[in-house]
């Protein structure tokens, strides 16, 4: 069977994946852009069209970094990743964050209450909205994904629901040395997590530490 990745997912020291106050101008909330520095001069972050100041690196960042759209088929996403709106849609202008040809480049499941028409956009991305619970949207994604593997992509809230279904196979997390205090927080409620995973740790020069969760093969 197809496996379940998480890549990139950015915490502070302090276990928030995002901040407080997300916006139309502020998608991480009061964090800013602090979660993700780590990755603005890599490669791969360089062709998702991320501004930087290099060419674009091939160190220890990049190798994590490049690993999150291999044999992937398709991802799964809260509806806080897709976009800032709340509640009800007041309309269907809102096509994401990514413009007209976002970077999936697969069919994307975004979690929401409040279902809307299958979005189709350039470069073969297409947003279906879907009000189901972690199993049922992973149903669907598989299918969807065909025979490749599904990306958890976020936000914190719907990680976390995933790890509490225990529905996750292997996840990257990239722990920030910046204290946010506020936010949406990754690791509430679960206690015992690292019994589910074989956990590799891999220091940056850039300060950060990629941790690799593995699920422990079962005896």
């Amino acid at each position: 069977m197809s496996l379940v990745r998480v890549h990139n997912f950015s915490v502070s020291l302090d276990g928030f994946g995002t901040g407080e106050g997300q916006q139309l101008d502020a998608p991480f909330g009061h964090a800013g852009t602090r979660l993700l520095e780590w990755a603005f001069e890599t490669r791969t972050f360089r062709a998702m069209g991320i501004h930087g100041e290099s060419e674009g690196s091939f160190g220890v960042d990049e190798a994590f970094a490049s690993q999150w759209g291999p044999g992937v088929g398709a991802e799964i996403m809260g509806r806080n990743k897709f976009g800032p709106q709340r509640g009800p849609w007041e309309n269907e202008d809102w096509k994401g964050w990514w413009g007209d040809n976002p970077v999936f480049h697969t069919p994307v499941v975004v979690l929401t209450h409040h279902p809307r028409p299958v979005l189709e956009m350039e470069g073969g991305t297409t947003f279906h909205f879907v009000d189901a619970d972690p199993a049922s949207a992973l149903e669907q994604a598989r299918a969807l994904a065909g025979s490749l593997d599904v990306r958890i992509g976020g936000g914190a809230s719907t990680v976390r629901q995933f790890l509490e279904a225990d529905l996750i196979d292997h996840m990257h997390i990239v722990l920030v040395p910046i204290v946010l205090g506020r936010g949406e927080r990754l690791w509430d409620g679960l206690e015992g997590l690292e019994e589910r995973f074989d956990i590799e740790a891999t220091p940056s020069p850039q300060g950060v530490v990629h941790l690799v969760f593995t699920r422990r093969a079962v005896v």
